[in-house]
């Protein structure tokens, strides 16, 4: 096959869009994950050829060999993690986005792009009630956007220390203080390690088993240390969307001039609804806020968000200068607030979805998703065989099989590892097990638009169906 011709592309457009829309059509009812999907995916290995089969050739093989191998996370009833599908609106900017191919980086490469990012960052600084003065960076998920976020604190922490971290290194400095609660997330911990403040180092103050902050141990933290410290509070706990008081938390690091950096990968979403709002209270008076796009926001995976306080250490941490990167300083360039230079124009999908259903369609959105997490926490409640392990401030409910007279804590754990199992085999619905207070238990975490209370409803009756066939 020759190299790649202009008369490929309207096959691949048609090929493309039809089974696009074969898979949109069943996604509501189709399995979560095919029984053969890690014999299809494994079946892919090949050698690289020599001659190539074409585009057609090569995307009807990805559709009728590859596509069984996916898991239908966008679908409704996919509850692991934290995982939203893509609005219709958001859907049709990415595939657009994908066709113009544009680099956002700068704003002579793509004024749609830079213009569709800058909006997108302002209209969401405004969906979550931060200061008009915060300015923000678009990057590709949650752990990018905590690494821009404390980047732009360590930055911060040097410059307290007459010290320009990006031009001369951490050598000959102390280590960087950094505290959180037991709530702290992983990718917090793995962006320590890539900012070089050291994943080890991290301290957290935990006054229960479940992670809860001790106020009394941080501040006496923030007392020893003596100097400028990073303070991490998390908006929305993976195991139960519980949140770090992060008020109280503001206090504490504004008594000792310090950086609150406010995790909220999707917790921050709680700010767009008055039955949630106060679990949010304080967020304005951080220094950064990082959030995730494929969770709440329901945009395509590869989008995050950071915003800072001041914008400047964010210039200051990215701001990349060469020959030929000219522009005019008056215009957004993203490329200097974010470590990619070249970027996908990932604001085009933010600003069509925002555009399409605005600050209502959002609300109506969380808040539906509040009532079907209360009502998969009544049902669990009510269940005999089912028990509760927390309360559900937000959108994921932790709970775990307990069928009556099984009490021994590790037969409980072994029967819900052996149901988790079972229920990534299954296929019906899709949720996964954690570990909450020593107890083996699921999270099913409900953000995506799509899901109903017939989704809801099943994943409760699989639970229980599989609890029962085991136990």
């Amino acid at each position: 096959m020759p190299a790649p011709s202009r008369d490929e592309v309207e096959g691949v457009l048609d090929l493309i869009a039809a089974e696009s829309r074969r898979y949109l059509a069943s996604v509501d009812e189709r399995p979560l994950r095919a029984p053969d999907a890690d014999e299809l995916a494994l079946a892919m290995a090949a050698p690289l050829p020599e001659e190539g089969v074409g585009a057609l050739g090569a995307l009807r093989e990805l559709v009728d060999k590859g596509m069984g191998a996916g898991v239908a996370s966008s679908g409704p009833r996919f509850f692991h993690y934290v995982i939203g599908g893509a609005t219709p609106s958001a859907l049709g900017a990415a595939w657009l986005t994908d066709a113009i191919d544009q680099n956002p980086g700068l704003w002579e490469a793509s004024p749609l792009g830079s213009m569709a990012g800058a909006l997108s960052l302002e209209w969401l600084r405004e969906l979550f009630g931060l200061p008009p003065s915060w300015g923000g960076a678009i990057v590709t998920g949650g752990t990018m956007a905590n690494y821009a976020a404390l980047a732009a604190a360590r930055r911060w922490w040097g410059l307290r220390h007459g010290v320009d971290v990006e031009a001369d290194g951490l050598s000959g400095l102390p280590p960087i203080p950094l505290f959180s609660s037991g709530y702290l997330h992983a990718s917090a911990r793995k962006v320590s390690a890539m900012l070089g403040i050291g994943r080890d180092r991290i301290r957290t103050f935990a006054r229960d088993a479940a992670g809860r902050v001790d106020l009394d141990a941080l501040r006496a933290a923030l007392a020893e240390a003596g100097g400028p410290a990073i303070v991490v509070a998390n908006a929305g706990e993976v195991n139960a969307g519980d949140f770090d008081p992060i008020a109280g938390m503001a206090d504490l690091v504004a008594e000792h001039e310090g950086w609150l950096h406010v995790d909220g990968a999707f917790g921050l979403f709680a700010a767009l609804s008055p039955r949630t709002q106060h679990l949010v209270e304080g967020v304005g008076r951080a220094h950064s806020v990082s959030v995730d796009g494929h969770k709440w926001l329901n945009v395509p995976h590869d989008t995050g968000f950071t915003f800072v306080a001041d914008p400047s250490l964010l210039d200051g941490s990215f701001a990349q200068l060469a020959a030929y990167l000219t522009t005019e300083e008056d215009r957004m360039n993203l490329m200097w607030r974010t470590p990619e230079s070249s970027q996908r124009a990932r604001g085009i999908a933010v600003w069509a979805t925002l555009r399409a259903y605005g600050r209502a369609g959002y609300r109506e959105m969380v808040e539906h998703h509040l009532d079907l997490a209360q009502r998969v926490a009544a049902r669990v409640d009510e269940s005999p065989d089912l028990e509760r392990l927390a309360e559900v401030p937000l959108n994921i409910v932790c709970f775990r099989s307990h069928p009556p007279g099984v009490d021994d804590p590790s037969a409980l754990d072994d029967l819900n590892r052996r149901i988790g199992v079972d229920i990534l085999r299954d296929g019906r619905v899709y949720v996964g097990t954690t570990t909450f207070e020593g107890q083996v238990a699921f999270r099913p975490a409900i953000v995506n638009w799509r899901t109903r209370e017939e989704d809801v409803d099943l994943l409760v009756d699989v639970v229980r169906e599989l609890g029962a066939r085991l136990s």
